[in-house]
């Protein structure tokens, strides 16, 4: 039940950011700060409907041979990205509000040193998806 109303929250949360809003005609340095954290989010994003698909082809060659622990680490790196992307996600929700994300509103001196950690978040987040993927996908051979 926890799970369904993490990922309708999930959900609403990812619907808010990638809608379409007016842009701004002046940006702030924070704004176009924000919009490159954002960049990086939708860039890492659509990735994230591949990690159920190869959690499975990896657990399923699961064993205790040489190679099985290879897919078995590949399937904990990939499930470890997930985390920490649906971890960030929640985390810069509840830091920002929509219109700080979507509208360049000012910030704070506070949520603007907040930005400044969750960009080095997210880089590493997308560091983490981008190279679990490629993993289980070299193993997997689906490349």
């Amino acid at each position: 039940m926890q799970k369904s109303i993490f990922k309708i929250c999930l959900l609403a949360f990812v619907l808010i950011i990638s809608s379409c809003k007016e842009e701004k005609k002046v940006e702030t340095t924070s704004g176009t700060q924000m919009k490159e954290v954002m960049a990086i989010h939708d860039e890492v994003m659509p990735k994230m409907g591949n990690f159920g698909k190869l959690v499975g082809e990896l657990s399923s060659k699961e064993d205790s041979t040489e190679m099985g622990l290879k897919y078995k680490e590949a399937r904990e790196d990939l499930q470890a990205a997930h985390k920490a992307m649906m971890d960030w996600m929640q985390d810069f929700g509840n830091k920002f509000d929509s219109d700080e994300i979507l509208n360049g509103k000012a910030l704070s001196e506070e949520k603007q040193k907040w930005l400044d950690a969750e960009e080095e978040k997210i880089k590493e987040v997308q560091e983490a998806v981008n190279s679990s993927l490629e993993k289980a996908e070299a193993l997997l051979g689906t490349n």
